[in-house]
């Protein structure tokens, strides 16, 4: 009995201080008093109360236009932001504040900022990397900006994870039109992502499919095209042996061989005779 009598009252103590909270939280939106608002806002951030800093923030960003305190409510406003998870919003309000605020002591962290807040935005590789790209594009302005800030470590870091995720997407694209036996197309896109990440981990993987690609896009040509890509796959090959000599695929990009010349040899004895 007296366990139970003690919970209740933990409880009713605990709910008697939240909206005693909530009562003042409710008079400090409905006060005039800015200056208090704006100190509680920090309050509120710096506890971690995110919302409640925000939700007071976004109404002084108008009230302190343009006065000398305009700036520190807008970095706010965007660390709240961050701390409600919706990043494109802070992105926005970083952002604002380097380009109306240019001298402002917050201007190296918010550049910084604006390429973090993108690469939190960055979607899985699978899909379009627009924003990716523009996360790298901010990171890297950041570091010619500011090259000897503390930051800049974390910034090639975020930039070489971002960065891998480009060339995992140009190497899914590539696959995509090998897997379903386009290789006309296949042929395009492994050449192009081979072009644009010549250092790509999937390298080797990569000039695989292009050569079977090749190959293949050769053995079933019509026979006025069938020479001349042939000639395409048989160099392709000598690439590929001459830069994978101990390939995984040795043995099955030699038949390739083997097939390619003789039908090539089949083909000149023809033009001969």
């Amino acid at each position: 009995m007296f366990m139970k009598t003690r919970n209740t009252i933990l409880i009713l103590t605990l709910l008697s201080v939240l909206f005693a909270g909530c009562g003042n939280y409710n008079k400090i939106l409905k006060s005039t008093d800015y200056e208090f608002k704006y100190k509680k806002a920090i309050e509120y951030y710096e506890d971690g109360e995110y919302v409640r800093s925000g939700t007071l923030l976004q109404e002084l960003v108008n009230i302190y236009r343009g006065t000398s305190r305009a700036d520190q409510i807008y970095y706010y406003y965007a660390k709240s932001m961050i701390g409600q998870k919706d990043y494109l919003m802070a992105g926005h309000y970083f952002k604002t504040l380097i380009k109306e605020f240019p001298t402002s002591e917050y201007v190296e962290e918010a550049q910084f900022m604006v390429g973090y807040c993108a690469y939190l935005l960055s979607p899985k590789p699978r899909l379009d990397q627009s924003v990716t790209q523009e996360a790298i594009d901010a990171l890297q302005l950041y570091i010619n900006l500011y090259p000897f800030s503390d930051r800049v470590d974390e910034a090639n870091r975020l930039i070489d994870e971002l960065q891998n995720k480009l060339v995992y997407k140009s190497y899914l694209n590539a696959k995509l039109y090998y897997d379903f036996g386009n290789y006309k197309a296949a042929v395009v896109a492994l050449t192009n992502s081979l072009k644009d990440y010549p250092d790509s981990q999937y390298r080797e993987e990569l000039m695989y499919m292009l050569l079977k690609s090749k190959y293949l896009l050769a053995i079933n040509s019509v026979q006025d095209k069938q020479e001349e890509r042939l000639s395409n796959a048989l160099d392709e090959y000598f690439t590929f042996v001459d830069e994978f000599p101990e390939s995984e695929y040795k043995k099955e990009v030699d038949k390739f061989y083997e097939t390619t010349a003789e039908m090539l040899n089949y083909k000149e004895q023809s033009n001969t005779n």
